[in-house]
């Protein structure tokens, strides 16, 4: 309650993508595709993960998991928008605006920390075969999995709690499609300066420390497999492991390097607003056909998971 008591402005209004009426219906029937084949992938990946003892391995635990963040982070913002689409612009409490940037921050920024462990869970694959079972034990890819997740939640924590103690009186339009930070801070009357802070040194941090280690992993693979593999053929079977995995963390990293690494006053609302609707609407629709297309088990499985439930 004190948090409401210290502001004047009790909800806001998310203004959404467009007012074009044309531009919305079409908008709306592209993004609730989008987000029903985000969830229907996903689903069938998580599902197939769990089912099917031959995905009981390190690199499928990770890739449920991701499935996991992947349902959760559309759903965080995509219904909302969605509603939006129909029914114009979209009041939202104050308390329902924080809990939409903590868990959007808390998938966000679990997602970069797995994709760096399934980066190390490659690299082992790769350089250490051997060992692979021994390094990679479930015991161990609980704890990867348990880290990623609690990093985020301290991370989105720590912006909520910041958050909800600045005081908003006056504007309360969002130009946006669901409560982000930026946007926020554009409206707070009381100083924002160390939110600003928070937000480029501990979200840079979350976001290269991880990308750091995936590229290090990546030279890692390949200084090794220069080094230790002979033919040509034989040099390509690893690069196809990792393809799938690689192409995630691009469509995950491009956007977002150019998003929340500093200067944040210096970026462009519009240009946020894209690269948050292809992390909440588009890549969440994508990872899973990314995993399906490049994978021969991941494609047996499904058959198997779906020949069952027929």
């Amino acid at each position: 309650l004190a948090m409401l008591n210290q502001t004047e402005v009790s909800e806001f209004i998310l203004l959404g993508l467009t007012d074009i009426q044309g531009l919305q219906h079409f908008f709306f029937i592209s993004f609730l595709l989008l987000y029903l084949t985000s969830l229907l992938g996903n689903g069938a990946i998580v599902t197939m993960v769990i089912s099917e003892p031959r995905l009981h391995t390190p690199m499928y635990f990770f890739l449920g998991n991701l499935s996991c963040l992947d349902i959760f982070y559309s759903t965080v913002t995509v219904p909302k928008m969605l509603t939006g689409f129909l029914f114009g612009h979209q009041p939202i409490s104050f308390g329902g605006c924080l809990a939409q940037l903590h868990f959007f921050h808390l998938l966000g920024s679990t997602e970069a920390v797995l994709l760096a462990t399934m980066a190390y869970d490659r690299c082992v694959a790769v350089c250490n075969p051997l060992r692979y079972a021994l390094v990679m034990s479930p015991r161990t890819c609980l704890l990867l999995a348990v880290a990623s997740w609690s990093t985020g939640f301290v991370h989105a924590m720590t912006h909520s709690v910041m958050t909800s103690q600045l005081r908003f009186c006056g504007h309360n339009h969002i130009h946006h499609f669901f409560c982000d930070i930026k946007p926020l801070l554009n409206l707070a009357c009381s100083s924002t300066s160390l939110n600003m802070t928070l937000l480029n040194v501990v979200t840079t941090s979350i976001v290269l420390g991880p990308f750091t280690l995936i590229v290090l992993s990546y030279l890692y693979i390949i200084s090794f497999i220069f080094q230790r593999v002979r033919s040509r053929e034989e040099r390509w079977t690893p690069f196809c492991t990792c393809a799938a995995h690689l192409t995630t963390v691009a469509l995950f990293y491009i956007p977002v390097l150019f998003n929340y690494t500093p200067p944040s006053s210096g970026s462009s609302p519009k240009r946020d607003v894209q690269v948050s609707l292809l992390h909440s609407a588009v890549t969440p629709a994508l990872n899973p056909l990314i995993y399906t297309l490049r994978n021969q088990e991941v494609r047996s499985a499904l058959k198997k998971t779906l020949g069952r439930k027929l």
